[in-house]
């Protein structure tokens, strides 16, 4: 059933806007489009974004593998490597300092108003994915900087792909539960 969504572009990109307004209508609801709650996180005082990141975590690994347990779909990695893994953080990590917002926080801001994340976040994403365009061509060398192409962490390490979701999913619970105990 979802394999044949591997090849219907126009019903995946329907699919894929759907989600997108549930998941920044769950930011927003989460309260992750809040300033302060953002400035809590990266102070370490306010642990909600986190929470509601690792529970998306969570929910869709198990979902995406049980899935795939079924043959119901296929996993498409995207290729990777250490450069395109710094770069990209940079990228996001300097958004995240000059705004205070992520992507997915951004929508949620925006969608409740907030005319910072609009005109800053929103403008500054579509200003940096140009700058970032125009630089592509010269980031090359270091974008392949430790090359390791299209694998998931299970196929790197040549294991069963549930060695790595359950104690990945444990530990992040096992996180839940100790964030919770001390109060934040």
């Amino acid at each position: 059933m979802l394999k044949n969504l591997h090849s219907k572009k126009k019903i995946q990109l329907i699919f894929g806007l759907l989600m997108g307004i549930i998941f920044g209508f769950l930011l927003q609801k989460g309260g992750v489009g809040k300033y302060d709650i953002i400035l809590g996180q990266l102070l370490l005082t306010d642990f909600t974004v986190i929470k509601i990141m690792l529970s998306a975590v969570v929910t869709g690994m198990l979902g995406v593998y049980i899935l795939k347990e079924f043959g119901l779909v296929q996993l498409h990695p995207k290729p990777g490597s250490i450069g395109m893994t710094v770069v990209g953080g940079l990228i996001f990590g300097m958004g995240f300092a000059v705004l205070g917002y992520c992507p997915g926080t951004i929508s949620a801001a925006i969608g409740q108003g907030n005319l910072d994340a609009l005109f800053g976040g929103f403008i500054g994403i579509l200003v940096g994915s140009g700058i970032f365009a125009h630089l592509y061509p010269h980031l090359q060398s270091v974008l392949k900087k430790g090359w390791f192409g299209e694998i998931t962490i299970p196929e790197y390490f040549k294991v069963n792909p549930w060695l790595v979701v359950l104690p990945l999913c444990l530990i992040i619970i096992l996180f839940f539960y100790w964030i919770e105990s001390i109060g934040l």
